[in-house]
């Protein structure tokens, strides 16, 4: 990675786009639960947030594995998504 991308963030856009599009790909209920979860997440960053990426990327893996086998949302994350992130935040 180059100082530069590190210094600016530019490394961690790039990457949250990459999320994002696989994210659209979902289906609507499953891009609703990576919305929200992004959003609970957030707070457990560090100041730039590049903690957080290695947890967006598995999440974004659990999604896409359970949506190809045909889980609902529920089944793969439960019934609470914020508690959820909470329990992923600590676990790091």
């Amino acid at each position: 990675m180059r100082i530069l991308e590190k210094m600016t963030g530019s490394d961690i856009t790039r990457e949250m786009k990459a999320f994002d599009a696989r994210a659209k790909r979902l289906p609507g209920d499953y891009e609703a639960a990576w919305d929200e979860m992004q959003n609970s997440l957030w707070a457990y960053g560090s100041f730039s947030g590049r903690n957080l990426l290695p947890i967006f990327r598995d999440i974004l893996a659990l999604l896409e594995t359970a949506s190809a086998e045909g889980q609902s949302v529920e089944e793969a994350l439960g019934s609470d998504v914020k508690s959820f992130c909470a329990a992923l935040a600590a676990a790091q």
